[in-house]
């Protein structure tokens, strides 16, 4: 592979992998890549772009791919994110999967406690940051107050449609922002669930996992990612039409594609903490009715063994 591939496969558990990302001016050669094949990567994802974009397919992926025990290795923070927040949540979401951080020129890696406890340094900055805007912003609005003046876009008070334009766009581009920089704890369910499976099963599969999605709002935000060629159009093709009978067993294919660690036992747990009434009656689910859906379902192909 030349280095100037990017790594498509997913990476092996537990291994060491780099992410670079190279700005406009280095699209020849970056000494990144070298870096991190010298601190034991035996696979580099390559982003090419400025870090002010929000836009970073090869980084959603890559997050979506690690497991437990795996370590994101790059050569300097600047080169993952784009803020000390930005950065706080991608590590959280590393968290969550059991995977780790490192930095190789900084004093980061939250497989050691002193990489922690500097992580907890970056928190208590960013929070310091928040609180400090926070107040200048309070500050600025009393003062202007003071003076007479009205606080906000005087352009948006007095309707001037530039001023409207403006706003709008600005918008947009928060919008986009947040839905790039979420994408990996989000994206890959619906990769694994659409087109086959319904944006309602989909949307409740999401939420068992902590979000807060509704069909609506999910199908949006599919439709900005895919506009912006950040995600498939296949995502948006239409599900099959089921009879309402099915339900159950679409929705127990649904939560084993999204969870396939899940065993039979937890897949009924969480079907009863849904609200699903019991597909041949009684108060709770059993493993035996789960197996059953799952049988069925891999009949209509909606799963694979």
């Amino acid at each position: 592979m030349s280095k100037r591939q990017t790594t498509n496969a997913p990476p092996a558990p537990g291994r060491l992998i780099g992410y670079a990302r190279l700005s406009v001016e280095d699209q020849v050669h970056d000494a990144q890549v070298d870096e991190l094949r010298d601190a034991g990567c035996d696979r580099i994802f390559q982003e090419h772009g400025s870090g002010a974009s929000p836009a970073r397919p090869v980084l959603t992926r890559l997050l979506s791919e690690l497991g437990a025990g795996d370590i994101l290795v790059v050569v300097r923070l600047d080169r993952l994110a784009r803020s000390i927040s930005h950065l706080l949540q991608v590590i959280e979401d590393l968290e969550g999967r059991g995977a780790h951080f490192r930095s190789i020129r900084d004093p980061i890696d939250t497989s050691t406690p002193l990489g922690m406890f500097s992580l907890q340094v970056l928190g208590a900055v960013a929070r310091l940051e928040r609180a400090l805007t926070t107040e200048r912003t309070k500050a600025g609005i009393k003062a202007a107050k003071a003076r007479g003046k009205l606080p906000g876009n005087p352009g948006l008070r007095e309707r001037r449609p530039e001023a409207i334009r403006a706003v709008s766009k600005a918008r947009e581009k928060l919008y986009l922002d947040e839905l790039t920089a979420s994408a990996h704890t989000w994206l890959p369910t619906v990769r694994q669930l659409r087109p086959q499976h319904s944006w309602d099963n989909v949307v409740r599969v999401l939420n068992r996992r902590g979000h807060d999605w509704t069909v609506e709002r999910l199908r949006r935000a599919v439709h900005r990612m895919v506009r912006e060629k950040l995600a498939e159009k296949e995502l948006l093709a239409r599900s099959p039409r089921r009879a309402p009978e099915d339900h159950p067993m679409t929705l127990v294919a649904a939560i084993a594609i999204a969870h396939p660690h899940l065993s039979l036992r937890d897949i009924a747990a969480q079907l009863d903490q849904m609200g699903e009434r019991p597909a041949r009656g009684g108060k709770k689910w059993q493993p035996s009715s789960v197996r059953n859906l799952l049988d069925e379902a891999h009949r209509f192909g909606l799963i694979r063994r």
